[in-house]
Formats: C-alpha cells, sequence, structure tokens
C-alpha cells in the first residue's frame, strides 16, 4: 500500500509537470521584450516631447503617437513599408509628404529634426508591433473623424 501511494504520488507530480502552463512564461518573456525594446525608450524620449498621450486634446502641440499609427499603417502595410515611411516624414516634413491632413491643418508642418536613421528605425519598429498608448480621448475622436480621414 506504502508503495501504491509513493508511486501514485510520483504520478501526479511528473503529470503535474508536464501540463503546466508554458505559455505563461513565454508571454511574460514577450511582455519584458517588449518593455526593453530600445524603440520604446527613443520615442518616449524624442516623440513625447510633442506627441505624449497624456496631454489634454485642448492642449496638445502635435498628434499622439496612436494617431500616426493608425494613419500610417493599413490592412496591407509591411514593417518595411512604415518605417520608410516615417523615416520619409521626419527627414522631410514637406506638404507633399503628408498623410495627416487635419493634424497639419491644426498644428502645422512638423519640424524638421535630425534624428539618425537608426533611432527613426528603432522607434518605427516598436512602434509597428506593439500597442501604443492612446489618450482617453482618442476613441471618440477617432470615431468621429474617422469618414474624414478615409476621404483624404
Amino acid at each position: 500500500m506504502k508503495t501504491i501511494s509513493i508511486v501514485l504520488v510520483l504520478v501526479l507530480l511528473f503529470i503535474n509537470c508536464n501540463n503546466s502552463d508554458k505559455t505563461y512564461y513565454a508571454k511574460n518573456l514577450e511582455v519584458t521584450k517588449n518593455q526593453t525594446h530600445p524603440g520604446k525608450k527613443l520615442m518616449e524620449t524624442n516623440c513625447y516631447i510633442c506627441h505624449n498621450a497624456t496631454t489634454s486634446e485642448a492642449n496638445r502641440i502635435a498628434p499622439p503617437m496612436i494617431a500616426i499609427k493608425m494613419r500610417y499603417i493599413n490592412g496591407n502595410t509591411t514593417k518595411k513599408q512604415f518605417i520608410a515611411s516615417m523615416k520619409n516624414w521626419i527627414k522631410n516634413p514637406v506638404e507633399s509628404n503628408v498623410k495627416m491632413y487635419g493634424a497639419v491643418k491644426r498644428f502645422g508642418i512638423m519640424q524638421n529634426l535630425p534624428y539618425p536613421e537608426d533611432v527613426i528605425e528603432q522607434i518605427a519598429d516598436y512602434m509597428f508591433d506593439n500597442d501604443i498608448e492612446q489618450p482617453e480621448w482618442f476613441k471618440e475622436h477617432y470615431n468621429q473623424n474617422k469618414g474624414q480621414m478615409m476621404r483624404q
């Protein structure tokens, strides 16, 4: 009887170890990877000066980063295309390159920023693959203006 109990305990331990939720660790590694992505810190340091999600809608000097991401990415946009578009706009912010007409009308054209291409690439890489913080008011604003964006 004692031997059967020991075998039963060992079998249960073995089964329990094999059935453990291994995806838990994978998800935690993914979260850690995203939090340590160099593009995240670069975006917060360089872009949030003007594009911060915590700035109220009335006090904004530029659209939030989530608005940029949503305007530059559609169902067919590849990461390579997105990064190229970001580099093109940041290196050459002129009227002929405008994709965010409402933002330019409200805030004007962004100044030319001397960021190295690798910095822009890391920020765009992070933006493409990750959820970007959005202001509380953004969803309603986006839904109200979605029709205008589609026509442009």
